[in-house]
């Protein structure tokens, strides 16, 4: 059981980590890439810049990124940007497979938990010989499959927690990318 609460207590810190750190993001970042494109266009560049470096959010990053090579052609642009937007989606994912792993261990630990104790409840009918007290056996199993049904009650909300999560990255994933086909298209004058 230790096993499988220690695995419960990860899965739960894990979500709480990143259900704050996506809430941050949203507010640094929203709106960011209209207001820099604004003031790119309106020829305020260093504006531009400041406003995406101090927002400390995915897009201001993929945006400074943009802004250093804004000299380059539009094809090393575009991959800048990409490069720059992959790198900061790995980071939103980081411990996003830690939250997939302990959901598929935890039934596993409980599972053998409940091996281990049916071993038990096997080696108490062999110590009487085969005169077997039925409320013994019952305690015995019972207790076994308790084991079971804690993996699977910590397994079931990581997973969903799992879920939840990836889909807040993919959404986010999305937002960057539209973002930065805004500002793509005030550095390049509409190219």
């Amino acid at each position: 059981m230790w096993p499988i609460l220690f695995c419960s207590a990860i899965g739960l810190a894990i979500f709480m980590e990143r259900i704050v750190r996506f809430a941050t993001m949203k507010k640094r970042g929203a709106g960011l890439s209209e207001k820099v494109a604004r003031l790119w266009i309106e020829g305020k560049e260093k504006d531009a810049c400041a406003e995406a470096e101090a927002s400390d959010s995915p897009m201001g990053r993929i945006l400074v990124k943009a802004m250093d090579v804004k000299n380059l052609d539009r094809e090393m642009l575009e991959t800048v940007i990409v490069s720059a937007t992959d790198e900061e989606i790995r980071d939103m994912s980081t411990y996003i497979q830690a939250l997939a792993t302990i959901g598929n261990i935890a039934p596993l630990l409980g599972l053998l938990g409940t091996v281990i104790g049916m071993i038990k409840a096997f080696m108490v009918i062999q110590n009487m010989g085969g005169k077997v007290n039925s409320a013994v056996l019952a305690g015995g199993i019972w207790e076994a499959m308790l084991t079971t049904a804690f993996g699977l009650a910590v397994a079931l909300p990581v997973m969903v927690a799992h879920s939840y999560l990836t889909n807040r990255i993919e959404a986010y994933e999305a937002r960057l990318q539209e973002g930065s086909v805004v500002f793509m298209k005030a550095l390049c004058g509409g190219k």
